[in-house]
């Protein structure tokens, strides 16, 4: 049985609590405010890939590592039209996200063959 870096739980947890609670607060919200149509639709799908992506990143799945990336790095891009501080923050996480998914006990853990597969 391999052993998973206590970053990629937190990391994949986080993911799971973010696509969680942002996607909420984001349906709330629609209560007051009417949402687009695109709204309606990205929204909750990008709370439902942060939450696919914690869940995999928790089972070893290698692609889930780099849709974590792939959701933050939307994240950044989405910043470039938010005030300067946003597009700082997010890209920090960006990158600290990218060292702590990509070092070598983390890199072992996901290389490694997933448990309860055949």
């Amino acid at each position: 049985m391999r052993s998973r870096p206590i970053t990629v739980t937190c990391l994949a947890w986080l993911y799971i609590a973010v696509g969680v609670v942002s996607t909420a607060f984001h349906v709330a919200q629609f209560r007051t405010e009417r949402p687009t149509a695109s709204e309606l639709f990205w929204i909750p799908f990008l709370g439902l890939l942060a939450i696919v992506a914690g869940v995999f990143l928790l089972r070893g799945s290698n692609w889930a590592r780099w849709l974590a990336l792939a959701w933050m790095a939307f994240h950044v891009a989405l910043s470039v039209f938010h005030p300067l501080h946003e597009l700082l923050v997010h890209s920090l996480f960006l990158a600290l996200f990218a060292y702590l998914l990509f070092r070598p006990a983390a890199r072992a853990y996901f290389r490694s063959e997933p448990t309860g597969t055949t």
